[in-house]
Parts: C-alpha cells; sequence; structure tokens
C-alpha cells in the first residue's frame, strides 16, 4: 500500500488560536498596559519613572493588538508548504529536515519545533500565539490547542516518511 498526498492545494491540517487562550492573553496584557499608565499618573516617583511606565505601557497595548491580529488568523498545511491563513509562506514541507516535539525541546506551548535544510532559513518572523521563525527553526503553537498542533505535526512526520522511503527501484 502506497500512502500519497494530494499535489493540488488541499488543506491537510489547520491550527488555531483557541478563543479561551486568546481571551487571557489579550485581556491580561491590556490591562497590564492599562494599570502601567494608570500608575505613570497617579503615583510616580519620578519624571523617569514616569516615562518609562508609560513606554513599557504602551508597549503592552501594542503587543496586546499586535497579538490579537496576528491570532485571527490559522496555520495551514497543504502537501506543498505550512503557511498562514493570509498566504505568508512559513516553510515548504520539501525543506523541513527535522521535527521537535519533545518536553526539552525549546518550541512554543502545545507545539513543535521544525528545523529546515540549509539554505532554506529566511526572515524572522513573529505572530504572537501562532507561530514564529528564526532563520532555519520554526516554531508552531502557543495558544493553539494541543489537538491540533499534534495532529499537524503527525501529518508533517508521516509527510517526511513517505518521502524518504525509496522507491520501487531502491532512490530516495
Amino acid at each position: 500500500m502506497t500512502l500519497e498526498f494530494p499535489e493540488d492545494d488541499t488543506v491537510l491540517a489547520t491550527a488555531r488560536a483557541s478563543s479561551g487562550r486568546r481571551l487571557i492573553g489579550l485581556v491580561s496584557l491590556g490591562f497590564l498596559g492599562i494599570f502601567l499608565i494608570y500608575v505613570a499618573f497617579t503615583s510616580s516617583p519620578g519624571l523617569g519613572w514616569q516615562l518609562f511606565l508609560l513606554v513599557v505601557g504602551g508597549g503592552a497595548i501594542w503587543m496586546a493588538d499586535f497579538m490579537r491580529r496576528a491570532t485571527e488568523g490559522t496555520i495551514e498545511l497543504t502537501a506543498q508548504v505550512l503557511r498562514g491563513s493570509d498566504g505568508t509562506l512559513i516553510a515548504r514541507v520539501e525543506d523541513i529536515e527535522h521535527i521537535d516535539r519533545g518536553v526539552f525541546a525549546f518550541k512554543p506551548s502545545n507545539g513543535f519545533l521544525l528545523r529546515t535544510k540549509p539554505g532554506t532559513g529566511a526572515e524572522r518572523v513573529w505572530r504572537p500565539g501562532l507561530w514564529w521563525r528564526m532563520g532555519r527553526r520554526v516554531g508552531i503553537g502557543g495558544m493553539t490547542p494541543g489537538n491540533q498542533t499534534k495532529y499537524m505535526a503527525e501529518v508533517i512526520s508521516t509527510m517526511m516518511v513517505v518521502r524518504n522511503q525509496p522507491d520501487a527501484t531502491g532512490k530516495l
């Protein structure tokens, strides 16, 4: 029996931020930003501290909005690529060299870590709560449910095994 994956743009697996984790993360960051700005105006010990609290509070509110926009999307896996729902290429399946789902891996919560082949690294990208990429390393997960990312990791692992199996002539 031969396992084949569709060659078209069929989505094999998806992962999206769970609404509960998204709500907790956004409310926490937003509350932190508002609280720091409030403290800056009501009980700041000096101008330097007041500016510091305003900058950090504004940064927390900006981060909450950045996370809100990032977690609106999903991660989609097709037979060719791993991509964001906005069309952002995360990694090509043919370039994936290693997948790490271990407990001690430097990976997002409820997620996994991919390492691509040498020379295939791309620019750094961060979608807080969903995925990040630094050179050849790609982290998938964060606010995503574990069952979605586990299924996606299993499909990628299966695709890697099928890709690395020799054909009838013994060639890879």
